[in-house]
């Protein structure tokens, strides 16, 4: 059996590849785990994952701990796990983890979307875990990365802060002590409202990907998504459904970033407008457009991320119909009810709670909410 390791990575997508060849370059034992085999073959066999960046960022062979797709052997290897796929598999994750964790792990995702920590929470409840296990989510993904082969990686940004909280928010200090010797870039997100309120691919990825669905579809994609697929109009829908969000959250008594503010924490970029600021991120500066539209940006951000806002929104009396607009485009795009899919305040638990008692469960960890 293995020694334990520091972290366990869980997801060998794109970002979960960068984030264990970059903890392995930093000296960390991890563990890389994918529900499927063939994607982790080539780093069983090699041992670990080529890693290459930009802007004179971490490179070289990050040799892992160990690669596996066992879950039990997964989560027995370390204390923090680092949950790093598409938050559509978040509830699938949890209830696989759930026999398995003990008392005192952390698990931590990459990010949450929107209430994705208060999904995974409820998941392990109800399938019966009883270990003292906290789970925490990232505002957003603290790289901007691709995968360049079976056991490459490449690191475009990574960028300088990045909230997190921890549900309760209690425990948030806690969890960044853990984190900070590798990524002292995380910073206080407050709770998980915060988090969620603050989640920028909500605003950015669905909306630009139905708003240039024929050239992605002409092309495969072969177009500078942010860079080339921005432009002053699309700017301008970015920026309707940027100001919902921020009113979301003024309901609920928090004040959320726009996203020019976000662009400048996140990436020290600045504009006098979405458009110029967005044209003004150096990272963005390369990244292709997705090559189809069956893709997370939208099957993922959609249903996890605009759902549970607008959801929120109407809870609480704000119109939401720019939201509205794309949620139901991309229905009619997919052919599905991404409404029915999605994290709706029922499926959390948290459809019948108030403005107060919605607080005061992230901020003091009320384990089961009134409904």
């Amino acid at each position: 059996m293995n020694t334990a390791s520091d972290f366990t990575i869980v997801g060998a997508g794109n970002g979960g590849k960068a984030m264990a060849a970059h903890l392995a370059l930093m000296g960390c034992d991890v563990t890389l785990y994918n529900r499927t085999l063939d994607r982790i073959a080539a780093i069983q066999k090699r041992g670990g994952i080529d890693l290459e960046s930009y802007d004179g960022g971490p490179r070289g062979f990050g040799r892992l701990a160990c690669a596996t797709a066992d879950i039990d052997e997964a989560v027995s290897q370390s204390r923090v796990l680092m949950v790093v796929t598409p938050s559509s598999a978040h509830a699938d994750i949890a209830a696989h983890m759930a026999p398995y964790l003990r008392d005192g792990q952390i698990v931590v995702l990459h990010p949450g979307r929107t209430c994705g920590a208060i999904e995974f929470d409820k998941v392990l409840r109800e399938k019966g875990c009883q270990a003292d296990v906290t789970v925490a989510e990232a505002e957003t993904f603290i790289y901007a990365s691709r995968s360049d082969g079976p056991a490459q990686a490449r690191i475009f940004r990574i960028k300088e802060a990045v909230p997190l909280a921890a549900l309760p928010a209690s425990r948030t200090a806690g969890v960044l002590d853990l984190l900070r010797p590798a990524y002292p870039q995380f910073i206080d997100g407050v709770n998980v409202l915060h988090t969620g309120l603050n989640n920028m691919g909500a605003i950015f990825h669905p909306a630009l990907t139905l708003l240039n669905a024929g050239r992605i579809e002409s092309t495969n994609g072969d177009f500078q998504f942010y860079i080339e697929g921005v432009t002053p109009s699309v700017a301008r829908v970015l920026e309707v459904l940027d100001r919902e969000r921020v009113t979301v959250a003024s309901a609920l008594g928090i004040r959320a970033r726009t996203a020019t503010e976000w662009l400048l924490m996140a990436y020290n970029a600045t504009g006098n407008d979405l458009n110029e600021a967005i044209h003004n991120q150096s990272g963005y500066y390369g990244i292709k457009a997705p090559a189809t539209l069956n893709h997370r940006y939208l099957f993922e951000d959609v249903p996890m991320s605009l759902v549970p806002i607008a959801a929120l929104g109407q809870r609480y009396g704000v119109s939401v119909q720019g939201m509205d607009s794309i949620i139901q485009l991309a229905c009619i795009t997919h052919r599905t009810d991404y409404w029915r899919r999605g994290r709706t305040l029922d499926k959390l638990g948290i459809a019948q709670l108030s403005v107060s008692e919605i607080t005061t469960y992230v901020n003091e960890g009320i384990r089961e909410p009134v409904i």
